[in-house]
């Protein structure tokens, strides 16, 4: 004896749509109605307002300094652990500290785990 289990959603009388075998349904992306030029001076759709308007594309200039360093790597705690603390800048000493207590922590609770 098998049974067969199968999920189905109520849909709207007379609205159901009914797929064939190798329909393949409307899964094809749709084209954008936007114009090139919108598209290129504007980001679209990320407006979150009710009746705000999608913000503009600013040339590069008019953006902060930092916000060009947040993509940069940063140095790891074993290769932090390798220099010498006392040649280490101020930004590498507070990231030395920061995950020298994250790990000390983890290696705590998992000690714990194990008792």
């Amino acid at each position: 004896m098998r049974f067969v289990c199968q999920r189905t959603f109520a849909t709207a009388a007379g609205k159901a749509k009914k797929v064939g075998r190798g329909d393949g349904g409307n899964d094809a992306p749709k084209a954008s109605n936007l114009s090139k030029e919108i598209k290129s001076s504007m980001v679209v759709s990320a407006n979150t307002l009710k009746d705000g308007l999608d913000p503009k594309i600013l040339p590069n200039s008019d953006h902060p300094d930092y916000l060009w360093h947040l993509l940069d790597k940063r140095p790891a705690l074993s290769e932090l652990r390798r220099k010498n603390v006392e040649t280490l800048s101020f930004d590498d000493l507070k990231r030395f500290v920061k995950l020298d207590t994250r790990a000390r922590i983890k290696e705590n609770h998992s000690i714990k785990a194990k008792n």
